[in-house]
């Protein structure tokens, strides 16, 4: 017996926004987690990542906040760093063009995901590795 392909029909764009109409332009839909997360976020002024998984989309070109990439990529949080007055960074890498770049902890961010990231390159050296050859 022979299968023949199966073949998905495209799936059709979505015209159901789910909660009020409202709340949408106050928030995004996170590209990990799929949680709604508002645009306000505490010690920096302009959001970047999602608090409860720290996922990132590639928005920025050269100044935070621009918006001015045409990359659009997913970024994952790589891990941390520390500036000299003690504020943390989270660094991130563009899983469609490989940039890397730095997003301001928010006062909002998960602290487990946080310390999480701050002990992956103990846990991982081969990624730690990765990032400071590719800084």
């Amino acid at each position: 017996m022979t299968r023949r392909p199966h073949h998905r029909r495209p799936q059709r764009p979505k015209t159901v926004l789910h909660g009020r109409i409202r709340d949408r332009a106050d928030c995004f839909r996170c590209v990990g987690c799929r949680l709604d997360v508002p645009l306000d976020a505490p010690g920096t002024a302009h959001r970047n990542h999602c608090p409860h998984c720290l996922a990132s989309l590639h928005v920025d070109h050269r100044v935070p906040g621009d918006r001015a990439s045409a990359c659009r990529g997913r970024m994952e949080a790589l891990g941390l760093c520390a500036r000299d007055d003690g504020e943390w960074m989270i660094i991130h890498e563009c899983l469609s063009c490989g940039e890397l770049g730095t997003n301001r902890a928010a006062g909002d961010d998960n602290p487990l995901v946080l310390v999480r990231l701050a002990l992956r390159p103990l846990r991982d050296t081969r990624r730690a590795a990765h990032v400071l050859a590719t800084l």
